[in-house]
């Protein structure tokens, strides 16, 4: 199994480009099944769900050709020669949900195993499907499928959700497309993916208003078009490369078009006491010589702080100066790279959806296991920081959302390489 070896203590310098999102790049892959035309995707990061999701898309008879460099996809769907997402490539990731809605709108029928993932929370799927029924969908479940049937086509309908749900929001986007009528979402995620997808849907001929807002409109069409589009860069991404400095020091230039536009949460990253400076070409960040500073923060759907930031802030947070705390709101599991954490010499104590971190001079460099994709992210920023060698174990996970980060930050003067075969 492969580890990432980091011998920590490395100031860092240099630069880092940002790649495109895989929270973007997933679901405006599947608008190629809600086409006969051809889908051009550019800036589609090189990840292991990308290539799941190629996988999926291809089982369902989209013909895709990959340029490597520069890296892009092409996505055809002439037909939907099979309505059915199997289980053997469905378990592999939890967003093949996404399939449902496209799927559905564009064959009137969809079958689409109970999807996998990161285990950091149940992500219940029941939103996906009540959106569906409320545009006149028959759902039903049978050995781990859901069963979806439209016969006469969905219907434009009202879809209030209770909770905010990205992934449920997208389903009902990418469905509505192509309904009969107009469908009205309330209490959509605003997130910048959900915008990406709604401009490549609107590239392609929707009718789509209110995307970025909580109430996002859809007027169906009988049919859309084949296009031209450009991922977005990827915010965790570059969240995660904004913290690295307070960990090891240094200053970094991080690299991409627009990162402005994705880099909200900045405020909070400057709260630590880093210096960030942002331009047309890229963010700046640089640390000071004081410890970082201590702050309390709860993740929240966006423009709140993600959730998929939550660990890396946690590593940097067991070096500041003083008492933290991280409520977290998104999910009920996801603290399980604390203990690796703690075992590096990190004081953290967790109450139910409260982090306490209470800053201590230095980490250590152990073996430590990574649960999931930014529990993983986190180890390898502690492992910078940290005093001596830290193994990581489970780096699949990290394949998963980010596109080479041991070979960025080992340009950047980190000493840290990859061991062993996936």
């Amino acid at each position: 199994m492969a580890k990432i070896i980091v011998n920590g203590g490395k100031e860092l310098s240099g630069t880092i480009k940002i790649s495109g999102s895989k929270n973007a790049a997933l679901p405006i892959m599947t608008a190629s099944l809600l086409t006969e035309g051809d889908l051009e995707l550019s800036n589609v990061p090189n990840l292991s769900d990308v290539t799941i999701m190629r996988e999926l898309l291809q089982s369902l008879g989209t013909n895709i050709s990959l340029n490597k460099k520069p890296r892009s996809l092409k996505l055809t769907t002439k037909v939907i020669g099979n309505y059915t997402a199997d289980y053997e490539i469905v378990r592999k990731m939890r967003a093949s949900i996404i399939v449902l809605g496209p799927i559905l709108a564009r064959s009137k029928i969809a079958k689409v195993a109970l999807p996998g993932g990161c285990s950091i929370g149940s992500r219940p799927i029941d939103l996906h499907l009540k959106g569906m029924e409320a545009m006149g969908a028959k759902i039903y479940m049978d050995g781990g499928y859901v069963f979806a049937e439209a016969v006469n086509g969905l219907r434009g309908a009202e879809v209030k959700f209770p909770i905010v749900s990205v992934g449920a929001t997208e389903n009902v986007i990418l469905a509505a497309t192509l309904a009969d009528g107009k469908t009205t979402i309330f209490n959509a995620a605003r997130e910048p993916e959900i915008v990406d997808l709604c401009q490549c849907l609107q590239k392609m001929g929707a009718n789509i208003k209110g995307a970025g807002t909580e109430i996002i409109t859809i007027k169906g069409v009988p049919k859309l078009n084949g296009t031209c589009h450009s991922v977005i860069a990827d915010r965790i991404e570059l969240g995660t490369f904004m913290l690295a400095p307070a960990l090891t020091g240094g200053e970094i230039f991080l690299e991409g078009e627009n990162l402005k536009a994705i880099s909200y949460f900045h405020e909070n990253i400057k709260a630590l006491g880093l210096n960030v400076s942002e331009s047309k070409d890229g963010i700046r960040v640089q640390k000071g010589e004081k410890k970082l500073n201590n702050i309390n923060i709860s993740t929240d759907p966006f423009p709140g702080f993600p959730t998929d930031l939550q660990p890396q802030l946690m590593a940097a947070l067991g070096l500041a100066d003083g008492q933290s705390t991280i409520i977290e709101a998104i999910f009920e599991n996801r603290f399980m790279h604390a203990p690796e954490l703690n075992r590096m010499g990190a004081n953290i104590q967790i109450r139910g959806k409260e982090a306490i971190i209470r800053g201590v001079s230095e980490y250590r460099g152990v073996p430590v296991l990574a649960s999931d994709l930014r529990a993983a992210a986190s180890l390898i920023l502690a492992g910078l920081a940290a005093k001596g060698k830290t193994i990581i174990e489970g780096v699949h996970h990290l394949d998963r959302g980010y596109e080479q980060m041991e070979e960025k930050l080992a340009l950047c003067g980190a000493d840290i390489y990859r061991s062993g075969d996936n």
